[in-house]
């Protein structure tokens, strides 16, 4: 038996109860879990802005250790340190073609089908973005489990699997940041501390934090922030008055609402980078004049993941970790157990922390 935090319903509470994995079964692996992020992708999922499969056992920001392997299973063995890919590419559709395998058609394919069930009456899960890190134990595919270079604490290795991932790649893929370039990031949740902190190693400065809430400006400074903005009807005003009255070189936007990436977007500079990294709803629509946007002559792009591929990232951004340029700890401001998500979401929601990481 294994304890995990199930999702009944879309827009349902959490109900922590035990499940039956199977055995690994061909081409997938067992994985003992050390940690996992509540990332608010989690909070999407349970709340329908995004679609899941449920039943459904969520998390995907996770690390553990490998304790058996299916036939056919050449690339970890049990004992291995693992961090959880939740966007695994298949290699072979158009977009892994094109060497963009943060798009694969097929990345999404395992978070539809039943891979365990509830103990109580034996109904079928699904596994949250294929991956149901938020369980004691779970069972992926062998490429959705990554070897854990040396060196990297694996309690806090679990943030590796999305937020460092997603804010790393933001700076050095998306907008792809020069060293003396300016930065702006607004929202410093677990993902945009991890942005600041992929800005400072780029060189960047100044680095501009904006977030609704004074609390965040302490983790902000920590993170590599050299101004922090409380966010308001003036913020994009307030960027240009740091970065020479011109704007930032490069926005990112960690929020997903309207407000935030038009705010992002006019706080770009002429001929400027604004990558939009959070996830929103279909309701939030962003409204954009044609002169503008000929005016600006601003690049607007979407970030999934990253655009990382996670299996080259990960050796680099495991170098900045043994170096500590990269600080894993300090975007964790809670550890807490399966019990606690409840209560990590609400704290989501009211834009309080950092990461909440639950350590098994």
């Amino acid at each position: 038996m294994v304890r995990a935090a199930v999702l009944p319903a879309v827009n349902a509470p959490l109900q922590v109860a035990e499940i039956d994995l199977p055995d690994p079964g061909p081409g997938q692996v067992r994985v003992k879990l050390a940690a996992a992020g509540v990332c608010h992708s989690d909070l999407s999922l349970s709340n329908g802005t995004l679609r899941q499969p449920v039943p459904a056992v969520l998390g995907h920001e996770g690390a553990g250790t490998v304790t058996a392997v299916g036939p056919g299973v050449t690339t970890v063995a049990p004992g291995d340190r693992v961090v959880l890919n939740w966007a695994p590419s298949c290699g072979d559709c158009h977009f892994c073609g094109l060497a963009e395998p943060w798009l694969c058609a097929d990345a999404g394919a395992a978070a539809n089908a039943p891979y365990a069930t509830l103990a109580a009456d034996g109904s079928a899960l699904h596994p949250g973005l294929g991956t149901a890190a938020f369980a004691e134990e779970t069972v992926v595919a062998a490429h959705a489990a990554l070897p854990l270079p040396d060196g990297v604490p694996l309690t806090d290795a679990a943030l590796l699997g999305c937020a460092v991932l997603t804010g790393w790649g933001a700076i050095h893929h998306s907008a792809a940041v020069r060293p003396g370039e300016s930065v702006v990031v607004l929202g410093v949740g677990g993902v945009g501390l991890a942005t600041l902190q992929a800005a400072r190693i780029a060189g960047a400065g100044p680095i501009v934090a904006v977030d609704v809430s004074p609390a965040k400006e302490e983790l902000a400074r920590a993170a590599g922030a050299t101004e922090f903005l409380i966010a308001g009807e003036d913020t994009a005003k307030r960027v240009r008055r740091l970065t020479g009255g011109v704007g930032a070189d490069v926005a990112v936007e960690c929020v997903g609402r309207a407000d935030t990436i038009r705010t992002a977007w006019s706080a770009t500079r002429r001929g400027g980078r604004t990558t939009v990294v959070g996830i929103g709803g279909q309701d939030q629509q962003v409204s954009f004049s044609a002169l503008e946007l000929f005016y600006f002559g601003r690049t607007l792009s979407g970030c999934v993941y990253g655009n990382s591929d996670p299996a080259r990232d990960l050796p680099v951004v495991a170098g900045h970790v043994r170096s500590g340029a990269l600080d894993l700890s300090a975007l964790v401001t809670d550890r807490i157990g399966l019990d606690d998500i409840p209560a990590a979401f609400e704290a989501m929601v009211a834009g309080k922390g950092g990461r909440s990481l639950v350590v098994f």
